[in-house]
């Protein structure tokens, strides 16, 4: 079971810009890997994924077209989520996995956008 920890999040105003990170205890090479966010009483909900191996192709919510970037970093078995232009609606726990999600949930990076 590949565990994993969330982080780079943060308080920022909005436009402004944060970098996430995910590390994972294994290697992520095989897997998709997508990012994640959940707000109280909501359900959690895919914000962005990228393909096994060079990580190719990617997807976004249109919610976040334009504005987030995945990448990820096999060797460091990482995956990052750049997010800029933040708004106040962006305001969540975000989380990564493999897409569909099956390993444990990490304990999430709150995200903060207010002025």
């Amino acid at each position: 079971q590949v565990q994993l920890v969330e982080s780079g999040g943060g308080l920022v105003q909005p436009g402004g810009s944060l970098r996430l990170s995910c590390a994972a205890s294994g290697s992520i090479f095989v897997y998709v890997m997508g990012w994640y966010r959940q707000t109280p009483g909501n359900q959690r909900e895919l914000v962005a994924r990228i393909t096994n191996g060079a990580g190719s192709g990617t997807y976004y919510a249109d919610f976040v077209k334009g504005r987030f970037t995945i990448s990820r970093d096999n060797a460091k078995n990482t995956v990052y989520l750049q997010m800029n232009s933040l708004k106040p609606e962006d305001t969540a726990v975000y989380y990564c996995n493999r897409v569909p999600s099956s390993w444990e949930w990490g304990q999430g990076t709150q995200v903060t956008v207010s002025s």
